[in-house]
């Protein structure tokens, strides 16, 4: 087989991204299986640093396996609050607040990609994100709009627009 990839790492990465947007992938070594398939051959450290150069992370996919997932990989012609809502609803196990704090549980895996959607909404109300690997902190600009923040992620879990009320 000719390679017609060329052997950059720009054009490598281009490719895992591509390889992780079409298919399920469920581990580096499927990963790298399908990379040397195209004749791009990788060690396991590489791999690994590629993954997290591109962005990708697990997610429980739909059959419930985990597979790799970029952010990018959202479909572009949802807007950011298409998107976080859809995101809640598949993503979203718990949701509470206290203070200016929101804590969001995910599936494991699952809170960097949900973290990134929150941020990318660009909500004025919320100040920023920490995403763990199942957990969220969401910290919002109001001193006791934690709760009201959490209440309001439960409400785009349930396919609901959010509420935007006082209290």
């Amino acid at each position: 087989m000719s390679q017609t990839i060329p052997a950059t790492k720009a054009a490598r990465q281009a490719l895992i991204r591509r390889l992780i947007e079409t298919d399920a992938i469920h581990s580096q070594g499927e990963l790298a299986l399908r990379l040397e398939s195209q004749g791009i051959g990788v060690t396991q450290a590489t791999l690994s640093r590629d993954l997290v150069d591109i962005g990708a992370v697990k997610v429980r996919g739909l059959g419930g396996a985990h597979i790799y997932a970029t952010t990018d990989s959202l479909s572009v012609s949802e807007d950011t609050d298409q998107r976080l809502t859809r995101l809640c609803a598949e993503l979203l196990l718990t949701a509470d607040g206290s203070a200016n704090l929101s804590v969001l549980r995910t599936p494991s895996g699952a809170a960097q990609y949900l973290a990134s959607a929150i941020d990318q909404h660009e909500d004025p109300l919320i100040l920023g994100t920490v995403g763990g690997d199942d957990t969220i902190m969401v910290i919002t600009r109001e001193p006791d709009g934690g709760l009201r923040l959490a209440r309001q992620f439960l409400e785009r879990a349930a396919g609901e627009s959010p509420s935007f009320h006082q209290g």
